[in-house]
C-alpha cells in the first residue's frame, strides 16, 4: 500500500510542477542489498524517478548527512519538507528529525512509508506495524506533522501550486 500511494504522490507533485528529490540509500558495507549495483539497490519500478528528477545518494539514515540536499532546498527556497518512503523508523525518522531542526516545516505521510519488522535487544519480535506507528508517535507534532497520502491530496488540490 505504500508505494501505491507514494506513486499517488509522485503524480500529484508531478502534475502541479513541485520538486522532487529522490533519496537513494547506497550502502557502504559489502554484504548489504543496499550497495549500488545490486538489486536492492534500486528504486522500485512503481516510483522511479523521471530523468530530470534530482536523484541524492546517501548512505546513512539522513538524507542531510554528507549530501547537499539542504543547500538544494536553500538555493531554491524551499521551506516545506514532505516525506515518503523507507524506512520509517530509521530514514523516514531521522530525516524528519533533522528537517525539523534546520528550520524546515516537515510532513510525513504515514501512509506512503513503511518499515520492516524488527527483533527487540530482549528478542522480542516486533512486527512491521508496531514499528511504523511507535516511529510516527515519536515525531509527531514534535519533529512533524504526520498526515495521510489524502489528506495532503486533497491540500494540494485545493491549493494548486499556480494559486499559492
Amino acid at each position: 500500500m505504500a508505494e501505491n500511494n507514494a506513486r499517488i504522490l509522485l503524480d500529484l507533485w508531478r502534475k502541479n510542477d513541485l520538486p522532487i528529490f529522490h533519496i537513494k540509500h547506497c550502502s557502504t558495507e559489502p554484504n548489504s542489498p543496499l550497495v549500488e549495483g545490486k538489486p536492492g539497490n534500486d528504486f522500485m519500478e512503481i516510483v522511479l524517478p523521471y530523468e530530470h528528477e534530482t536523484v541524492i545518494k546517501k548512505n546513512v539514515n539522513s538524507a542531510f548527512i554528507g549530501t547537499d540536499l539542504q543547500d538544494q532546498l536553500d538555493r531554491r527556497s524551499i521551506n516545506t519538507v514532505v516525506i515518503i518512503g523507507l524506512t520509517t523508523d530509521q530514514c523516514v525518522s531521522t530525516s524528519a528529525r533533522m528537517a525539523s531542526n534546520y528550520g524546515y516545516k516537515t510532513y510525513i505521510i504515514h501512509d506512503a512509508t513503511a518499515t520492516f519488522d524488527k527483533t527487540g535487544v530482549n528478542g522480542v519480535h516486533y512486527d512491521a506495524e508496531t514499528i511504523h506507528q511507535t516511529a510516527l508517535a515519536s515525531v509527531n507534532k514534535e519533529f512533524a506533522e504526520v498526515v495521510s497520502t489524502a489528506m495532503i491530496s486533497q491540500t494540494l488540490q485545493m491549493h494548486p501550486k499556480n494559486e499559492q
